[in-house]
């Protein structure tokens, strides 16, 4: 299949438009129109991926960190990201990375930390704001439905697990068309009222676009009038960080030693231990310091991320245990999300897990 069929389907569940401004998500080496026959999942590219790539005849690389995330001015092989660019497009592999895009989904990086976790009740740490819109516009009452769906089909209309939201208004609108229009309905030159319906929908932003053009499409007026408001209001089905609960509240130090077990790292490093026993369970796969006063907020009893650093376990101040489990180890399994991805929606393509570690941390013990 064309790689863009992928790449497409990748950004329907992670939008690109979710990245953070310092992100590099999205294809960073390869042809669109290219025709894939296998892909190679991995957390990061390396040489010794491009290898088993090549070994294994995949010619599509899927990772969650960006192989590039500053521009390129030479590429001259005198680092390992020019040599695996260079390498790539020697044998023709196409390299893409579904990254921030991918932690700030439900489904995404995060969920699959409090799958392992066996965490329920899950919902998004820090959601995000100012990344939804509102559309409101006019439609005559015989073509209602018929607009309303165009617009529910390509995503607008969703508020948490509910589709199709929307309130309509009835109510009379005029207009009158000058001697070179051909309207709907009236007379050019004459002021018409119709009998229509004031329909409103929220939608994410990044798909506006497609929304106006679906609306313009289906809308039986040759002038559609329509309005777009910018809100304010949280998205909980985007932002950073997952929150969940534990079955069963066990004990701080159980707890460590089974996420240390389930995650393989050499070490979990944390702050001091509260007496308290684990239900409440915050996560953030990858480097997330940034969010120890959300999880202190959001009544968390343990956060679970990576890359703490020493002055950052103060913060934990006997509200929360903070455990650091290492930023490879927190995403390791983001595989494992890529794979569950591709096939179910394309059971035939085939897709191999990488079998190299990339992690760069290593532990004496």
């Amino acid at each position: 299949m064309k790689l863009s069929e992928i790449t497409t389907y990748l950004e329907s569940i992670a939008p690109l438009a979710y990245q953070e401004s310092y992100d590099n998500a999205g294809l960073l080496v390869g042809n669109p129109q290219k025709e894939i026959k296998q892909t190679l999942l991995t957390l990061d590219v390396t040489e010794a991926i491009l290898d088993e790539a090549i070994e294994t005849k995949s010619d599509l690389i899927i990772a969650h960190h960006p192989l590039i995330f500053g521009g390129l001015k030479k590429i001259t092989g005198k680092n390992e990201v020019e040599r695996c660019v260079i390498k790539a497009i020697k044998n023709d592999i196409a390299i893409y990375a579904s990254h921030t895009n991918l932690d700030s989904v439900l489904g995404g990086v995060n969920s699959k930390i409090c799958e392992k976790l066996g965490l329920k009740n899950i919902q998004i740490l820090a959601p995000v704001s100012g990344q939804l819109k509102k559309l409101v516009t006019f439609i005559p009452f015989d073509h209602a439905a018929n607009v309303q769906q165009a617009i529910f089909k390509v995503g607008a209309g969703h508020i948490g697990n509910y589709d199709s939201c929307a309130y309509s208004i009835p109510g009379k609108g005029s207009f009158r068309g000058e001697e070179k229009t051909k309207p709907f309905v009236g007379k050019p030159g004459e002021i018409h009222y119709e009998n229509e319906i004031r329909f409103e929908t929220i939608f994410p932003t990044h798909i506006q676009g497609q929304v106006i053009r679906a609306l313009i499409e289906a809308h039986p007026y040759e002038e559609v009038a329509y309005d777009i408001y910018s809100l304010d209001n949280e998205n909980p089905q985007v932002g950073i960080g997952m929150i969940g609960e534990l079955t069963t509240p066990i004990e701080e130090k159980k707890f460590l030693q089974q996420t240390k077990k389930t995650f393989g790292t050499g070490a979990v490093k944390h702050s001091p231990l509260i007496g308290k026993k684990i239900k409440k369970v915050a996560v953030c796969g990858g480097s997330g310091s940034f969010l120890i006063r959300q999880a202190i907020n959001s009544k968390a009893d343990v956060f679970v991320t990576g890359d703490l650093k020493y002055h950052q376990f103060f913060e934990a101040d006997g509200k929360i245990v903070l455990a650091d489990i290492g930023h490879f180890e927190s995403e390791q399994f983001t595989k494992e999300v890529f794979y569950e991805l591709l096939t179910k929606k394309f059971p035939k393509f085939a897709v191999r897990l990488s079998e190299v570690n990339t992690n760069p941390v290593n532990y004496l013990v």
